[in-house]
């Protein structure tokens, strides 16, 4: 769903006075510049957003802050999480695919050690970036920038949002042993971050399981989404392992086509997701199907379950998934790892003419499933079976039994069963600390309304 609305705020006119009279010229143009996205942004949260009524007076509102600094001053309670905002503002024309700024291209959790170091533990490099092209992959760690040590304080400018080449002193397992190195990192630069990190076909026992690993509902990836699957179905897999421990969300109308794909046939034309809207909408609620059509170019699997691989940072469209297909799976749905982040709203676009450079993202609905919950805003969704990937120990290959996460998983493929314990008490058992985990703590890319 896209919401177009092309309303101007009218400003009162002792304050237009104002700006009339100033060395014989007439201001007044800088003051509508200045307050006119404001008010339009709060003229429409009056009307369309779902916690309308949680909105302050306009009195003491400082309409002459930048967007997201209004908007930041305005949202309610309900409409952030753990330091995350939903509602938010983007400059038109933004790529999803790429990164928002120069990067190395590669994503690690800082570590405290047991004697007081701090070192970087990578979790996934990205393909075709400076990372990838030096050598880095996920399990190395980086103990030293610049022979510099690692603290709190220099860990964005050196991983996050790096502005320059560095030198990286790196350990890895060669052969069982530590081996140490210095890499010199390359120029950051923009680059490709696909949504479809990776996939492949796996066994174990007798059962043959297709794995992905999903980091985002992009439209523009959805080929590549398509594609993946069309090579899973060329396989005939037993089972499907769709590893979201890293997917912050995306486009609902993305959701919309995985959760098609991997609905049983005879879900199709069946409530998918109902949004419901605050009571000055009409109608309150708009439902949409498993809809076949999405299906050109693509395989409807059959399997004996669906592996769904969840951590905190699962969100949003991630969390729409799981929610709409539990009812049509029943127990072939199996969610393994911890709670999901707990994002159960959807944003819609508005825009104004008047300020064509001004995408504003508002949170107008919660998302229900068939059964129509949408209630795990406080607890996020439950794991069937608990597991935790330990960012402090060997992380082991993804798609690979030596994955914490999802050694569980391969258990089951080969007993049927989960093992009688979780793997979660274990982890941990290096005494090291997590100190910042990026993938954790960047904002969830909100999901956005059906278009």
């Amino acid at each position: 769903m896209k919401r177009s609305l092309f309303h101007i705020h009218a400003l009162c006119m002792l304050a237009s006075a104002l700006f009339l009279a100033s060395c014989g010229q007439d201001r007044s143009g800088e003051y509508y510049a200045l307050i006119g996205p404001k008010t339009w942004m709060y003229e429409t949260m009056q009307q369309h957003y779902l916690f309308y009524e949680d909105l302050p007076t306009e009195e003491g509102l400082n309409f002459f802050d930048k967007p997201e600094t209004f908007l930041q001053s305005v949202v309610s309670s309900q409409d952030q999480k753990n330091g995350s905002v939903f509602s938010h503002i983007d400059s038109v024309n933004v790529s999803r695919v790429q990164s928002a700024y120069p990067t190395f291209g590669l994503e690690g959790s800082l570590i405290r050690n047991t004697n007081g170091d701090y070192v970087v533990h990578i979790l996934y490099v990205y393909p075709d970036s400076p990372a990838s092209e030096v050598g880095l992959k996920r399990n190395d760690w980086v103990v030293s920038v610049n022979d510099r040590a690692l603290n709190t304080s220099n860990f964005e400018s050196f991983f996050q949002r790096p502005s320059s080449s560095c030198r990286y002193r790196v350990a890895t397992e060669v052969d069982g042993q530590p081996d140490t190195s210095y890499v010199d990192m390359p120029a950051p630069r923009i680059i490709e971050q696909p949504s479809v990190f990776t996939y492949k076909t796996i066994t174990a026992g007798s059962k043959k399981a297709f794995y992905i690993l999903y980091n985002g509902f992009e439209t523009d990836d959805e080929e590549s989404l398509k594609a993946a699957f069309n090579e899973a179905a060329a396989q005939s897999p037993s089972d499907i392992i769709l590893d979201l421990r890293y997917n912050p969300g995306g486009y609902v109308s993305t959701a919309q086509l995985l959760s098609t794909i991997l609905a049983p046939q005879g879900a199709m034309g069946q409530p998918w997701l109902t949004m419901v809207f605050n009571d000055k909408t009409d109608p309150q609620t708009q439902t949409y199907t498993f809809d076949a059509s999405l299906l050109q170019g693509v395989t409807n699997l059959n399997y004996d379950h669906l592996y769904v691989i969840t951590t905190s940072n699962t969100a949003s469209a991630s969390e729409i998934v799981i929610n709409t297909l539990r009812p049509y799976l029943g127990d072939k749905l199996l969610q393994v790892g911890t709670a999901t982040f707990g994002k159960n709203v959807a944003q819609s676009l508005f825009t104004n003419e008047a300020y064509p450079q001004l995408e504003f993202w508002l949170t107008t609905s919660y998302t229900a499933n068939s059964e129509n919950f949408y209630d795990y805003y406080t607890d996020g969704l439950q794991p069937d079976y608990v597991s935790s990937e330990d960012l402090t120990a060997n992380l082991g290959e993804f798609g690979t039994p030596a994955d914490s996460i999802l050694a569980p998983v391969f258990y089951h493929l080969e007993h049927g069963t989960f093992p009688s314990t979780g793997t979660e008490e274990s982890t941990r058992s290096t005494g090291s600390k997590i100190i910042y985990n990026p993938i954790d703590h960047k904002p969830k890319r909100s999901q956005m309304s059906i278009k």
